[in-house]
């Protein structure tokens, strides 16, 4: 099953290792779900990911970022024909088009205005795993 992350629901993962995102996180750490990105999208991972509010350890954040590249899908994209409410999810919703994902999975579902764009869905971590759940 191939899906895109938003950062969001990387960050809240990782700092709150019981909760859905995390669970979410072990998915992708077992390879039971595939993530799906662009080079923007891993840039902006390991930006946020690196940025000194977060306690994250640097060889930590190395460890994920070299998993998601090597076990990932990486794409090339076609822009969007219409704007989101937030210019930087755009890069989510491209990625997930071009490799028909299952769904997008984000803290932030008022980003994207609709439930579902060509067939893939916008999920928060709790519907993900409550959709998906019994498929994985």
């Amino acid at each position: 099953m191939i899906i895109v992350l938003d950062t969001n629901v990387i960050v809240s993962g990782i700092l709150r290792p019981y909760s859905k995102a995390a669970a979410i996180l072990r998915l992708v750490a077992t390879g039971t779900v595939q993530l799906a990105y662009d080079f923007r999208i891993l840039s902006e991972y390991q930006d946020v990911l690196n940025r000194p509010k977060f306690p994250f350890k640097k060889e930590d954040t190395i460890t994920f970022l070299d998993q998601v590249e090597k076990e990932g899908i990486v794409v090339s994209v076609m822009p969007l024909k219409f704007r989101l409410p937030d210019p930087d999810d755009e890069p989510f919703l491209e990625v997930a088009l071009a490799t028909r994902a299952e769904a997008i999975v984000t803290g932030n579902k008022r980003h994207f205005p609709r439930k579902e764009y060509e067939g893939i869905r916008i999920l928060s971590p709790s519907e993900f795993l409550e959709v998906f759940g019994d498929k994985i």
